[in-house]
């Protein structure tokens, strides 16, 4: 079974919209694209780096159509994202030009993908993707950059149908920006109880 890894960017109110540039993701009106720019420094780029490790990818069409046109060309910044095999969910694509492109039309086939041989599956962008995903209990890790601003509109990472689950700190380093960039690890059921009692 291969682990399911969201990998994302957001701010303290949970957005995660348009993080590399003013013209990234500009639906809806969102006026704040490339708000990660400032708090870039070294700490923060050797993390990024070592996410930019061959990979597999699982992407929303929205995101494949942000990528598909700009990282072919720039291979040089993020090594084998050409290699990688990008599995896209897509109701209206089922081809792309783009080697190593899969797309996927359904939840099941996102099952059958998790429940197949290979390497693990890194999520990144594709809010409406992941947002499907921590629905049906499918995120075995969140690999968050906490960035500290608050911007009060845009796509977020989190809404109100995410299925109850409890997570592990299993990694963190606060960058000298302030950049808080945790990894948490799926770890059962949500457990309750009262304080001091």
């Amino acid at each position: 079974m291969r682990k399911i890894i969201v990998l994302s960017m957001i701010t303290l109110d949970g957005v995660m919209q348009g993080p590399g540039g003013p013209e990234e993701d500009t639906s809806g009106g969102f006026e704040y694209g490339g708000w990660v720019a400032p708090y870039d420094d070294d700490v923060y780029g050797k993390v990024v780096e070592k996410e930019l490790q061959p990979a597999d990818y699982l992407l929303g069409r929205k995101t494949f159509d942000i990528w598909e046109p700009y990282w072919p060309q720039h291979a040089d910044f993020w090594p084998g994202i050409n290699e990688g095999t990008k599995y896209v969910l897509s109701a209206t694509r089922d081809k792309s030009d783009w080697k190593n492109t899969v797309f996927l039309k359904n939840l099941d086939d996102i099952g059958e993908l998790k429940n197949s041989e290979g390497s693990d599956i890194q999520v990144w962008g594709s809010s409406e993707l992941v947002q499907l995903l921590l629905k049906n209990d499918l995120v075995d890790e969140l690999r968050l950059k906490i960035h500290p601003l608050v911007l009060g509109k845009g796509k977020k990472l989190f809404d109100d149908g995410a299925a109850p689950a409890a997570f592990t700190l299993t990694d963190s380093v606060i960058t000298p920006k302030g950049v808080v960039i945790a990894t948490y690890e799926r770890a059962g059921e949500v457990r309750t109880g009262t304080m001091g009692a």
